[in-house]
């Protein structure tokens, strides 16, 4: 994702809030990835219960982002994921990865869109994140 101008606060980093933005649009991407709309228009879907983050170094423009998300074993009704951050423009010594700026958490958990309480994972959905572990 690219780092945007407007992203930058009164100190001329990217405000805390804008990696929180960075990781919500990740989800969004990984969760239609699956084949389920984001949009809260379906039967069922996910939404976040809990998020987390860690700041390790400060962002500033212009740069790009890459989230990389990852997901523990998922339970009757929650996705227990995590996710780590980087600069894709900067390039660490010897070759190696770039530093990781931020990294998090967020709970999921698979909700019955009618009635807002949660519901168990669809095999489908449990299969493919299993099969991404």
């Amino acid at each position: 994702m690219p780092i945007r101008w407007g992203d930058m606060d009164a100190m001329m980093h990217v405000n805390n809030t804008v990696y929180f933005r960075y990781a919500e649009q990740a989800r969004i991407e990984w969760v239609e990835s699956w084949g389920h709309s984001a949009s809260g228009e379906s039967v069922e879907s996910v939404v976040v219960a809990n998020v987390a983050c860690e700041f390790l170094r400060p962002l500033k423009y212009p740069g790009k982002v890459h989230l990389r998300m990852y997901v523990t074993e998922p339970g009757r009704t929650s996705i227990p994921t995590s996710f780590d951050m980087r600069r894709t423009d900067e390039i660490a010594s010897h070759g190696e990865a770039a530093p990781i700026v931020a990294r998090g958490t967020a709970l999921m958990v698979w909700i019955n869109n009618a009635t807002g309480r949660p519901t168990a994972l669809p095999d489908g959905v449990r299969a493919k994140l299993l099969a991404s572990q």
